[in-house]
């Protein structure tokens, strides 16, 4: 049976000497390994070794139970949480570490959102428990409060749970069929096995053991409890459906997507999908170690060469990847040694790699968006010891983004000599943090399917700028509402100068929304430092949860603007003597609190950039309308939001 299983956990909660253990009790190494000693199998980048921490997503591979185990280790720093949120995507199940001594904090309940957004399953281990100084029974308790209150305490389960009539007690309460069991006095142990497993897989339950990474206490009853309770029904046959969720490029310039199979087989210098390229290699990596095999089937975790896939994308009929993390702050990059654009398609291929990554080209500068500032340290020394490049970045700002408030209707006509398009969209509000959607109300009747969906490729190609700061769009449904091609001149080309210009053209008339990145952030000092402490959140207006005092020390949790919080950042070492702790990520976005401020401050001027207008013809000759003025020339009348039909098209 082939299955992927996942381990995430926060930052320094033992996670990768976690896996250390899983692996060698698994055989797939011979000695465990320690971060300390930077020896570890998974953390092999030289940036994770010197650092401690795990930057990219690790991968082994190895059998046991008669299962055929991928094995995915992921970051637990905020800062590269959207490399971990995309191995989320093709786990079958997730094993979340929680450290006794830390207990749950603000990052585990955001891995913890992820994993419920994802419906992915999963069981729980306490680890550290070795320590003198910490209680478990605190952090179950919390985690009931925090996480969900179906977390199933197994931590004095052995083998059969019939001989525990708490637990299958507590389980028949989750099933009809099994309460009547449990009534009953059935002590048939398959059923009530196969009945836990059930309820794991489902999401009713979530198991919970603990034990020490370190020494290896209950690591082994665990990883077997696992194995046991996490079946798939992965089919080599039908359909060849996969999905990509990483890319890498090897240094001789190979680029090897890494995909997850679905369903189906794939077999080297067979054509893959639609993508009109055959597979030349199939590797499955272990650690940076990898085998070719000449075919692959449903389940298993895969590197092919390929040029046109890209993080996210699908073969077949699989779920698009989803991820939730956008950036915060946005810096300039600094470079003297190489001519621009050679630093341009570097950093392109770091943004295939890592699509949270965005760089953007302003012409004469190269700026770049990232979560978190530790992202800009590792991205400076990655492209030092990739490409022997020194690169600084100027003082990170704030990213904002754009969106509207109430629908609006924009026209987009392109009409030059021997060239014709016409594009009526509707823009309209959609739920924050979600991003663009495209639907289509017009019929095939009027539009042929293939330049609708021409058209929805133009609305998702390009990051379209809002009119107020010129920042990203966001958070908005992009209706197409009808359009119009010509028989004999209407080129492809052509909808994308009318799509675009018709999105430009509704922003202009739009009662637009700034929107700015509001942090939450997990704060650790000594407890005679809260005074101090406080009267600073204070001042940042930052929402705080009850202070949680633990012996000689305090942990304070809350929200804040991110444009407040990021001096803050700054100063917090110098406020805490250097003996606190501060974990920042994002975590959604509201209207931004001074606008006109930052509008001032941005200087944008909309008639200057991605033109509203649109391009008539008339005696032979394109000529330009004003965008106030298209309404009066368009050639076709848009339909009323009452007579719209059925979405044909999302």
């Amino acid at each position: 049976m082939k299955k992927t299983i996942g381990i995430l956990a926060h930052v320094d909660a033992g996670k990768t000497t976690f896996s250390e253990s899983v692996l060698y009790l698994t055989g797939a190494i011979r000695k465990k390994g320690r971060v300390d000693h930077q020896d570890t199998f998974l953390d092999n980048d030289p940036l994770e070794m010197a650092r401690g921490i795990t930057i990219f997503s690790g991968q082994a591979h190895f059998t046991a139970q008669n299962d055929d185990v991928y094995w995915l280790d992921t970051p637990g720093h905020a800062d590269f949480s959207s490399e971990m949120a995309r191995s989320v995507s093709v786990m079958d199940y997730a094993v979340l570490l929680i450290s006794a001594s830390d207990g749950v904090q603000s990052h585990t309940e955001k891995v913890w959102q992820i994993l419920l957004e994802q419906h992915v399953p999963v069981f729980v281990f306490i680890n550290k428990c070795d320590r003198n100084d910490v209680d478990p029974d605190a952090v179950i308790k919390e985690m009931k409060q925090r996480l969900s209150e179906d977390i199933l305490d197994l931590r004095h389960f052995r083998e059969r749970l019939t001989d525990d009539a708490a637990l299958t007690e507590q389980l028949a309460g989750y099933d009809e069929t099994l309460m009547e069991h449990y009534f009953r006095g059935d002590t048939d142990e398959a059923l009530w096995d196969s009945s836990l497993t059930s309820l794991i897989r489902s999401r009713s339950v979530f198991p919970v053991m603990c034990g020490s990474a370190l020494t290896g206490e209950g690591v082994e009853g665990f990883l077997h409890f696992v194995l046991r309770h996490t079946p798939t029904n992965y089919s080599p046959a039908g359909e060849l459906r996969a999905l990509c969720y990483r890319v890498r490029h090897e240094d001789g310039g190979k680029r090897f997507c890494f995909l997850k199979l679905l369903s189906g087989t794939l077999t080297v210098k067979a054509p893959i999908g639609n993508l009109q390229e055959k597979v030349n290699e199939i590797r499955i990596y272990s650690g940076l170690k990898y085998q070719r095999v000449n075919e692959a089937h449903a389940g298993d975790l895969i590197a092919v060469p390929l040029t046109q896939m890209r993080i996210g994308d699908t073969i077949g009929d699989a779920s698009p990847m989803r991820s939730p993390f956008r950036a915060m702050t946005s810096a300039a990059l600094l470079y003297d040694q190489v001519p621009a654009s050679r630093m341009l398609e570097i950093m392109r291929m770091l943004e295939d790699e890592d699509p949270c990554l965005g760089v953007r080209n302003d012409g004469d500068a190269i700026s770049v968006q990232v979560i978190g500032p530790m992202q800009l340290e590792i991205l400076a020394q990655q492209i030092l010891d990739r490409f022997g490049i020194s690169v600084s970045f100027g003082p990170p700002r704030i990213l904002y983004h754009e969106t509207v408030s109430a629908p609006v209707i924009g026209i987009g006509h392109y009409e030059p000599l021997r060239h014709y398009a016409e594009v009526h969209l509707r823009l309209s509000p959609a739920p924050r943090g979600s991003g663009i959607h495209f639907r289509s109300y017009a019929h095939v009747d009027d539009l042929s399917l293939n330049w609708q969906r021409l058209i929805a490729t133009h609305v998702y190609e390009k990051e379209h700028k809002g009119v107020l700061t010129g920042s990203p769009l966001t958070d908005v449904y992009i209706d197409l509402l009808c359009g119009r091609d010509h028989l004999k001149h209407t080129e492809g080309g052509d909808f994308r100068q009318a799509t675009y210009r018709a999105i430009r053209n509704a922003l202009m008339y739009a009662d637009s929304v700034l929107l700015e990145p509001v942090c939450r952030f997990e704060i650790r000092i000594p407890s005679d430092q809260w005074g101090t402490l406080a009267g600073e959140l204070s001042r940042l207006q930052a929402d705080c949860e009850p202070v949680e005092y633990m012996q000689s020390a305090c942990r304070v949790r809350g929200t804040a603007v991110y444009a407040r919080f990021l001096p803050f950042q700054d100063v917090f070492p110098r406020l805490t003597h250097g003996l606190g702790t501060l974990q920042v990520f994002l975590d959604h976005e509201v209207s931004c609190h001074n606008t006109q401020e930052v509008i001032q401050q941005k200087h944008y001027n909309p008639l200057a950039d991605d033109t509203p207008d649109s391009v008539f013809c008339s005696h032979g000759a394109g000529f330009t309308v004003a965008w106030d003025h298209v309404r009066d020339f368009a050639h076709l009348e848009t339909p009323a939001s009452d007579v719209l039909k059925e979405t044909k098209l999302d």
